[in-house]
């Protein structure tokens, strides 16, 4: 079973934003419609992965041996327009 889409009109979206917010934030979309047409959309955001401190990629990244040699580092400078 599909859900009918939670529709405002401008005025309404503009009055009820915390609202329309916290449904969206619920998982739900929202449109908003201008004299009876729709012409916006209010999705959720993707859940992006939040880091959490220091340390919170530990085991997730692996380096070079020459990640931080000068070789690296002049042409990283040089990629930048930079004199090393």
């Amino acid at each position: 079973m599909v859900s009918e889409l939670a529709q405002y009109n401008i005025h309404e979206a503009k009055t009820q934003l915390s609202r329309i917010i916290d449904r969206v934030e619920h998982g739900e979309i929202v449109v908003i419609s201008r004299a009876g047409h729709p012409v916006a959309k209010v999705v959720p955001l993707a859940d992006v992965g939040r880091r959490t401190g220091r340390g919170s990629l530990a085991g997730r990244i692996s380096y070079t041996d020459d990640w931080d040699s000068p070789e690296t580092n002049a042409e990283i400078a040089a990629d930048f327009g930079m004199q090393p």
